[in-house]
């Protein structure tokens, strides 16, 4: 990652990070004081936001490579007591507070896959499309410390080309009430055999194509990352947010000849209008 494009990116949320805990409106109620968690109601009935991000990040998960990426942002979200239903993008799904320490999240959504396209370099060519498909994503997250300020996060993702599963200890910065902020997590991911070579194997056939050695890889340790993520509500109207992730592969994930970088690097920036 250049280090310019990475700085040009990171500056606005350390400026702000601080300024954040002295002028943020505290005037809306959200289901959990999250930074991560888009939550645009305030307290029963409807809440919308709309706007925009930009990525700086891997080309594909291994790539050496890194582009630009501007993506949509935002939701359309109903709450009621301590539940949310919300349809975002390509995903709809539900967001529960059981109990003042649990909290429940159940979503489907549509994983793109990746594509030989997808690598500007062609490090790709040969090992064909991966399958697009619905994505079920189940979640967990666990107050450890009355206030959301310190947590652990578990999730499942299954998709068509295999399942993940995430372990993540968070932390909280600040005491806003309002989800505005920022928080870091210490997250190791974990897969099985079929998303493992779904992503970085090479069968007979790919390797043929692609001159890559075969590669055929366990289920097991995948990686371990740091997330960090902010929010800033400039009005009850305007908000800012940003996200800056590292997550470093594991052994045989690093040494797969799919993979031209032992990580995967991520800075993203946006805007939302909330209505």
């Amino acid at each position: 990652m250049k280090l310019s494009k990475a700085i040009f990116l990171i500056l606005p949320l350390l400026a702000l990070s601080f300024a954040g805990n002295l002028l943020a409106d505290e005037s809306r109620s959200v289901l959990v004081p999250l930074p991560s968690l888009d939550d645009f109601t305030d307290g029963d009935g409807w809440g919308i936001g709309l706007g925009l991000g930009v990525e700086y990040e891997s080309e594909y998960e291994g790539s050496d490579n890194f582009d630009f990426e501007v993506d949509p942002a935002g939701a359309l979200q109903w709450r009621s007591g301590n539940n949310i239903y919300y349809f975002a993008g390509e995903a709809i799904g539900w967001r529960g507070l059981v109990s003042d320490s649990w909290l429940l999240e159940a979503s489907l959504g549509f994983g793109e896959g990746r594509e030989e396209s997808d690598s500007s370099d062609g490090d790709l060519d040969g090992l064909g499309d991966q399958d697009e498909g619905a994505e079920v994503v189940l979640q967990f997250r666990r107050d450890l410390s009355g206030a959301w300020r310190n947590w652990i996060d578990g999730r499942l993702v299954s998709g068509p080309n295999g399942n993940l599963a995430l372990i993540a200890y968070g932390h909280r910065f600040g005491t806003q009430t309002d989800g505005s902020g920022s928080e870091i997590a210490l997250v190791a991911v974990f897969h099985d055999s079929e998303k493992a070579n779904s992503d970085f194997g090479v069968n007979a056939t790919q390797s043929a194509a692609s001159m890559l050695p075969p590669t055929n890889l366990d289920s097991g340790f995948r990686s371990i990352g740091i997330n960090y993520n902010y929010r800033y509500n400039f009005n009850e109207n305007w908000q800012m947010f940003g996200e800056v992730l590292y997550e470093y592969y594991g052994g045989d994930i690093a040494d797969s000849p799919v993979s031209r970088n032992d990580y995967e690097g991520e800075i993203g920036i946006g805007v939302i209008y909330v209505f």
